[in-house]
This record gives C-alpha cells, sequence and structure tokens, in this order.
C-alpha cells in the first residue's frame, strides 16, 4: 500500500483535518490525522491493518506470539492487525500514570511487536516497550499506521510504518504566527 492510498483512506474517511491541535505529545500542528474516524469503518481498518500485517511480516524475521498496543489508541489497529498475523492481541493501559498490562499475562520470552495508530514522538510506543521488557517480554519491532515524523521518532526497536506522512509540529512556545492566531484544540487520548 502507497503513501497515496493511506493517505485516501484517511480523507475519504474525514480524517484529516486542518487547525491548531495540541497533540498528544504536548506539540502544536496545523494537521491532525483523525485516526477514529478512520476506525469506525471496519472495510477500511482491514485494508490498512492487512496492509501493515504483511509488511511485519516481510520485516521481522522469526515468530511473533503476540502484537501489543497501547490503550487507547493502539487498541484496534493492534487488535485488527494480529488478526491478520494470527496471533492474538492484547495491550497496555495507563495506571497510576504508567503502561501496565493489568487485563494479560505473557509469558517470559515471549516475543512481540507493538502497534500504534499515528507515531509522533514515538513516546507511546517507548513506555509499550519499556513496561514490557520489565515483565521480560522481547520486543521485535514496533509498527505504526503512519508516521508522522517521517523515521525521526526513536522509539528503541525497528519501526515499520505503513506510510510516512511527515506533518509540521511546534513547540507551545515556537509557534508560527498564522498557527498561534488560531485556537488551539486537544483531540487526543493521552490524560483519558
Amino acid at each position: 500500500m502507497t503513501v497515496d492510498e493511506v493517505l485516501d483512506i484517511f480523507r475519504e474517511a474525514g480524517g484529516i483535518l486542518t487547525g491548531h491541535f495540541i497533540l498528544t505529545s504536548g506539540l502544536r500542528s496545523p494537521v491532525f490525522l483523525q485516526k477514529a474516524r478512520v476506525f469506525m469503518h471496519a472495510d477500511k481498518t482491514e485494508r490498512l491493518c492487512r496492509a501493515l500485517a504483511a509488511l511485519i511480516r516481510e520485516k521481522v524475521p522469526g515468530r511473533i506470539d503476540y502484537v501489543v498496543g497501547p490503550a487507547i489508541g493502539g487498541l484496534i489497529p493492534a487488535y485488527e492487525t494480529s488478526r491478520h498475523l494470527g496471533v492474538p492481541a492484547v495491550w497496555v493501559e495507563r495506571e497510576g500514570g504508567e503502561f501496565r498490562l493489568r487485563r494479560f499475562e505473557i509469558e517470559k520470552g515471549a516475543r512481540v511487536v507493538v502497534v500504534e495508530d499515528i507515531v509522533t514522538t514515538g513516546l507511546s510506543i517507548r513506555e509499550t516497550i519499556d513496561c514490557l521488557r520489565k515483565l521480560g517480554i522481547e520486543v521485535a519491532a514496533a509498527a505504526c499506521i503512519i508516521d508522522r515524523a517521517a523515521g525521526k521518532a526513536d522509539v528503541g526497536v525497528p519501526l515499520i510504518a505503513l506510510a510516512q506522512y511527515e506533518v509540521p509540529a511546534y513547540p507551545a512556545d515556537k509557534l508560527p504566527p498564522e498557527l498561534a492566531a488560531i485556537p488551539p484544540v486537544k483531540p487526543g487520548s493521552r490524560n483519558i
């Protein structure tokens, strides 16, 4: 699947928004990729995650025992990607501000791929990896639908992106004037 095909799916679903957005990372951007508008369509989600699973199979040698998604954003793509890989999907969720594998047990030495929706800084993936490694779980790679950082985010393991789509992002104190003139909106889920 090409970058244009991925972005066309987002456009068809009304998932590319423009304005002034506070991203989950805290950075500000004139573009927000609203994956919820894509994930509400099972057919669109299935197409994206089938292609992501094929890319994971191509790039990750050896077995994969589980797909792990960081809640909330990674739940749907992790589940759907795991279906195409034929392995169970589990998730980590925040408890006391840190990711925990609360509802599941994964045996030490299991080999997993972390699947996320959109990557900007890679923080959620890094926190997921930290959680899993503390439990003795091997993280073979991470994967996402769209990498907004276009390969610049270091997540600590190889990052497989279905599409790289670099979108400008700024610290709140370094906004261009045209963005600063628009009231910000925070559509992400980090503080939920």
